[in-house]
């Protein structure tokens, strides 16, 4: 609180103002910026002093913030005076210079604050001045970046999935486009799942045929708004098919954690976002600048979702459960190692059938595989697939299948896909209702025509998609 010539030091500092005295070469920093400090009053003790304190005033005097503090000089009786001023200053006036020095410095922090809030403001009015006509407003975007090197892509989502995260909060999200290239005529589907990160809960799922992809963005439709609390959404897209479209990626980010991510490391998503623009406004309605709009296949709200694949244990057990009058002299079911593949190979009679026992885990909603005919010769066969509940007698299941063409109620038949030699099928099943309890999985073959030549049906890729429920962890309840 007090101000002194740094040539007064040695008179200063071993007399009772030394713990509150501030020399002048003390005031400023290196930087040339003040010091915490708020001197109320000056005193000088020799003429060298003087000037230190007048110019160390008139630099204050340019801060406009301070007033200039009064000089007293103390050239005599040093320490009588001082401990005087020592009284004064750590009474009322004390507690008033630091009250009004804090205040001071709220000031300026406050003012600070309303200049920046200023300044969001109108930028949030401009942008909303420009988009208040639109049903759907874009609010984030990873724009597409191209890079010729980027191969693979597609591979990756039927090897498994590429999973990216929204960054924003999922708050009033009605909607979001991704960026495809690429498109092929073959058959298959990609599959789009959207849930919450902090509790696994899903929010909805597409399932959508190469055939309604643009080559362009594609945007998928929420039949209403995330609501509650905001959280954090997570993207994952899986394919089903030989040569699925393959998402296009933007540019390099800094963020590992917004960055795509696959099931298997992959190079070119090292840093790379997803290509993807993320919505809100009316739900259900298309932004006026993209082709297309897709709706959701079904909505999971209060349940997780979880994509899992058969183990190879389970596959290598496969059983020969054929109901056939014919006694081949060479094995129709077996499993393949280095491919993690089912051979099912079918009879000119009855159905040749591969049973894979309790790997259908309870809440199970969606299956998929794909099959081919594995050899350039083959006859063409059809293949199904069923669910059966552990206890049951499977030969007996599939002799009713036979007999009447479908299964018992307790069970669930796919329907019969046909296959030909080369052409590898997606087939994808989604139940009518979850799975209650775990079933077996039987790979079904049957012949088409006359023939069974050379017909190697080989099975792979299984997956299986299952949701079960959750309970709110850490989120607030709106009650109206």
């Amino acid at each position: 609180m007090v101000l002194a010539g740094a040539s007064d030091r040695a008179e200063l500092a071993s007399g009772p103002l030394a713990h509150i005295v501030t020399f002048t070469d003390e005031l400023f920093r290196s930087d040339g910026t003040m010091r915490d400090v708020y001197p109320v009053l000056a005193v000088v003790a020799s003429p060298a002093a003087a000037v230190e304190v007048e110019a160390a005033i008139k630099a204050l005097a340019r801060l406009a913030t301070i007033p200039a503090p009064p000089v007293l000089r103390i050239d005599r009786d040093v320490d009588g005076v001082a401990a005087l001023i020592q009284t004064v200053l750590e009474s009322g006036l004390g507690r008033i210079s630091n009250y009004a020095r804090t205040m001071a410095t709220e000031l300026v922090m406050l003012r600070r604050e309303r200049e920046t809030l200023f300044e969001n403001f109108r930028v949030l009015e401009d942008a909303f001045r420009a988009r208040n006509w639109e049903p759907a407003s874009e609010i984030f975007a990873h724009d597409v970046f191209v890079d010729p090197k980027d191969e693979g892509i597609g591979r990756l989502m039927t090897d498994g999935w590429v999973e990216q995260l929204l960054p924003v909060s999922s708050f009033g999200v009605s909607g979001f486009a991704l960026h495809f290239r690429n498109l092929t005529r073959g058959g298959g589907e990609v599959v789009v799942t959207l849930d919450y990160v902090e509790n696994g809960e899903g929010v909805a799922e597409w399932v959508v045929p190469f055939s309604d992809l643009a080559a362009d963005w594609n945007f998928f439709s929420l039949p209403k708004a995330c609501d509650g609390s905001p959280r954090t959404l997570r993207l994952r897209i899986s394919a089903n098919g030989s040569e699925p479209p393959a998402p296009s990626l933007g540019h390099p980010i800094a963020s590992h954690r917004y960055a795509a991510r696959a099931r298997s490391p992959h190079g070119d998503l090292d840093h790379r976002p997803l290509a993807i623009k993320i919505y809100s406004g009316i739900p259900g309605v298309r932004p006026t600048a993209l082709p297309n709009s897709i709706a959701p296949s079904s909505l999971i709200s209060g349940r997780r979702i979880e994509d899992y694949r058969l183990p190879l244990e389970a596959l290598r057990a496969v059983a020969d459960v054929s109901v056939s009058p014919i006694v081949p002299d060479f094995q129709t079911i077996r499993f393949l190692e280095h491919e993690d593949a089912i051979v099912c190979h079918p009879l000119p009679a009855g159905i040749s059938a591969g049973a894979v026992a309790n790997v259908v885990a309870p809440g199970t909603v969606r299956f998929s595989a794909r099959a081919v005919i594995d050899h350039a010769e083959g006859k063409p066969a059809l293949v199904g697939f069923l669910l059966a509940p552990s206890a049951a007698n499977l030969r007996s299941e599939i002799a009713i299948l036979e007999r009447e063409g479908t299964a018992r109620r307790s069970a669930y038949f796919s329907g019969w896909r046909d296959v030909a030699a080369g052409e590898p099928v997606s087939i994808n099943i989604m139940l009518d209702s979850p799975t209650q309890r775990t079933m077996n999985l039987v790979v079904l073959s049957r012949a088409k025509g006359d023939s069974v030549d050379f017909c190697w049906l080989k099975v792979f890729d299984f997956r299986m998609v299952r949701h079960f429920d959750v309970e709110p962890r850490g989120e607030a309840l709106h009650v109206q």
